[in-house]
C-alpha cells in the first residue's frame, strides 16, 4: 500500500531503506524533495488523489479521449507494382521492393503505399514516417519463417531491453505511420517453423528455443547489463513479434487482420498517440498476446476482435530492473467496443509492469469462450516494483469464462529468479455493471501475506452467475475490497 510503509515493513520485502524505496514510487520529483517522508505515503505527489469512478468517466476520461488523434497523410498513393515487376518465381520475396517505395514515399513527403490483391511473400518491413502502409482488401503479406532473412535490431523482449530479430513490420523512432486497409497481415507462424522455438507444452519443440535465450536475457536484466550487449537472433530461440512500433508517435492500425503471429502479435513500445481500431486478430500460437501496448501513453483501442492464445490484451511498462530504472509507465489507454474470445485475459495489466500504469478506461465490450480464462486481470510479484492504479470498468457482457471475472495475482510466476524486494502497489479498480453467465470465481485476489498493499477494489452492481466455487476468493492482506449490489448466483453478496 503506502510505499514507506513497504520499506518500514517487518516482513519478507523490508530489504530497501525508505529513500531508495521512494525511487520507484510514482512521485519521484516529489520523493526527491522530502526524502519519502509525505509524499509517498499515498503513491502521489501530493495535491494529486484518484478519482472515483463517476468523476473519472465525466472529466478524466473525455480529456484523454480528445488527446488521441489519428495521424493523417498526403493525398498521394504509390502503388506497389508501379516502381516494380511482379515475379513468376516461387517463393520470391518483396521485401526489397516494398521497403523501397515506403523509403522512397517517406522521402517524398509521404502518402500510402499500396499493396494489392494476392498473396505476396516478404521479409521484414521496415515503416517511415509519414507512410500509411494501405492493404488493399483481397492483399495478404506471407511473411518469411527463414530467420535469415530478419536482421538484428534494438527492440524489447518480455519487458527486457535487446538486440533480437527484426520484427515483421518494424518502426523506430518515426512519426505519422499507419497500417491500414481490409488486407492480411500473416506472420506465416505455426508448428513447423516459428512455433518450435517457444519449448512450450503443446507445441512441436525444436532443437533451438527460448530455453536458451530466455534465462539469459533476464540474467542480463538482473545485472543491469548494457543494452548493447544483449545480442541475440540466431542460435536464442527468441521469436520476432508481427508488428512492434518503437518510440513512435501517432500511429494508427486500422481494419486490417492479423494472423499467425510467432510472437506477440501487435507491441507498441515507447510510443504516444496510438490508436488501433477494427482489426481483426486470430492468434492461436504460444506467447500469441493481441495487443501489448508498452509504456505507452495516450491509446485507443477500439472495435477490435481478438481471438489469442495468450492474453487479448495486455497492458506493460518493462520488466525488473530494465521497468524500475527507466521509470516509464503506460498511462491513459482506452479499450471500448472489443469483442474478446479465447485467450488468459480480456484485458489484463502485467505482467512486466515495472514501470507501473495508470489510466485505463474500458468499456462496452463482450467476452465470451470456454477458453477465456479471466475478464480482468491484474498479474505481478514482488521482482517487479511499480504502482498501478486507477483502472475503469464498466458495461462488460460475459458469456463464460474458465476462472474469474476479475483476478488481482501479486504472487505470478512464484518460481522466477530475481531480487525479490520490490513489492508492487494495486489500488483504485472500479468494476461497474460487469455481467458473466458462467465462470468458477466472482472476484479472486491473491495478495501478499506480509504486506497490505491491494487498496480499494470496488465491485458494483455485477451479476455473476453460475460461479461453480458459489462465490469469491480472496487470500494475503488486502483493505478496502468493496462490494456493492454484487449478486453471485443470485444471490446479494454482503
Amino acid at each position: 500500500m503506502i510505499a514507506a510503509a513497504l520499506c518500514l515493513s517487518l516482513g519478507a520485502f523490508a530489504q530497501k531503506p525508505e529513500k531508495e524505496c521512494c525511487k520507484q514510487d510514482a512521485a519521484k520529483e516529489c520523493c526527491k524533495k522530502t526524502e519519502g517522508k509525505e509524499c509517498c505515503k499515498s503513491g502521489k505527489a501530493r495535491g494529486q488523489k484518484s478519482l472515483d469512478a463517476a468523476e473519472a468517466w465525466a472529466t478524466l476520461y473525455p480529456q484523454i479521449e480528445k488527446s488521441i488523434n489519428a495521424p493523417t497523410f498526403r493525398d498521394k498513393d504509390y502503388k506497389l507494382f508501379d516502381y516494380g515487376k511482379k515475379s513468376k518465381t516461387k517463393g520470391f520475396l518483396y521485401t526489397e521492393l516494398i521497403n523501397k517505395v515506403i523509403d522512397l514515399c517517406s522521402n517524398e513527403g509521404g502518402g500510402r503505399v499500396v499493396i494489392p490483391a494476392g498473396t505476396w511473400l516478404t521479409g521484414p518491413i521496415t515503416l517511415r514516417s509519414n507512410v500509411n502502409l494501405h492493404l488493399e482488401e483481397g492483399a495478404t503479406l506471407l511473411f518469411s519463417d527463414d530467420p535469415s532473412q530478419y536482421p538484428i535490431v534494438k527492440t524489447r523482449w518480455e519487458g527486457m531491453d535487446c538486440y533480437n530479430y527484426q520484427p515483421m513490420v518494424y518502426a523506430y523512432q518515426q512519426e505519422n505511420i499507419a497500417i491500414t486497409g481490409k488486407g492480411t497481415i500473416d506472420g506465416g507462424a505455426s508448428n513447423d517453423n516459428w512455433w518450435q522455438m517457444s519449448g512450450k507444452r503443446g507445441y512441436v519443440e525444436g532443437p533451438i528455443t527460448q530455453k536458451i535465450g530466455r534465462p539469459l536475457l533476464q540474467e542480463w536484466n538482473e545485472n543491469g547489463v548494457p543494452v548493447e550487449k544483449r545480442i541475440l537472433g540466431d542460435g536464442y530461440g527468441m521469436r520476432p513479434q508481427l508488428v512492434n512500433p518503437v518510440e513512435c508517435k501517432n500511429v494508427l492500425i486500422e481494419d486490417v487482420t492479423l494472423l499467425r503471429s510467432a510472437f506477440w502479435v501487435i507491441h507498441p513500445l515507447l510510443c504516444e498517440n496510438l490508436t488501433v481500431k477494427g482489426v481483426h486478430i486470430q492468434n492461436d500460437g504460444p506467447n500469441g498476446d493481441g495487443c501489448d501496448p508498452e509504456s505507452c501513453k495516450n491509446v485507443l483501442i477500439e472495435g477490435c476482435y481478438f481471438d489469442t492464445g495468450d492474453d487479448c490484451i495486455a497492458i506493460k511498462s518493462g520488466r525488473n530492473r530494465d521497468g524500475r530504472e527507466q521509470g516509464i509507465p503506460s498511462e491513459n489507454i482506452i479499450v471500448r467496443n472489443c469483442q474478446m474470445k479465447n485467450g488468459h485475459g480480456g484485458i489484463v495489466v502485467g505482467s512486466e509492469i515495472s514501470g507501473g500504469f495508470k489510466n485505463l478506461f474500458l468499456e462496452d465490450c463482450v467476452m465470451d469462450s470456454p477458453e477465456l480464462d479471466r475478464v480482468v486481470r491484474i498479474k505481478t510479484n514482488a521482482c517487479r516494483g511499480g504502482v498501478i492504479e486507477d483502472i475503469y470498468v464498466r458495461n462488460v457482457k460475459v458469456g463464460q469464462c474458465k476462472e474469474s471475472v476479475l483476478k488481482i495475482n501479486l504472487v505470478y510466476e512464484p518460481n522466477e529468479d530475481c531480487d525479490r524486494s520490490f513489492p508492487p502497489t494495486v489500488k483504485n479498480v472500479w468494476l461497474d455493471n460487469i455481467t458473466c453467465q458462467k465462470s468458477k470465481y466472482g472476484v479472486m485476489i491473491e495478495g501478499f501475506k506480509e504486506i497490505c498493499n491491494i487498496d480499494n477494489i470496488n465491485v458494483d452492481n455485477c451479476h455473476f452467475d453460475g460461479v461453480t466455487s458459489g462465490g469469491n476468493s480472496i487470500t494475503g492482506l488486502t483493505k478496502n475490497v468493496r462490494f456493492n449490489n454484487l449478486y453471485i448466483n443470485g444471490k446479494l453478496v454482503k
